[in-house]
């Protein structure tokens, strides 16, 4: 009975793409390690970009300084 638990940012994935997902990873399964899709479950969790942090800052703020940064590194159409 495997457990496939997969965490994403919640940003606006549909439900078909969650729903691609979790047919995806029950067959990955079933191909892989010849388990029974009746009994295998996939969790999607979606998680708040503001709770979800890389190298120290939360998803939120590194986007926001990445998105600074490349507004600066464009150059402005007059």
């Amino acid at each position: 009975m495997p457990l496939v638990h997969i965490h994403i940012t919640r940003e606006g994935a549909t439900a078909e793409q969650k729903a691609e997902l979790i047919r995806g990873a029950t067959d990955l399964l079933v191909r892989v390690l010849n388990k029974n899709p009746a009994t295998t479950f996939v969790l999607i969790d979606e998680v708040d970009t503001d709770n979800w942090g890389i190298a120290g800052q939360t998803v939120t703020a590194r986007r926001i300084k990445d998105a600074a940064q490349s507004s600066r590194a464009t150059p402005q159409q007059a």
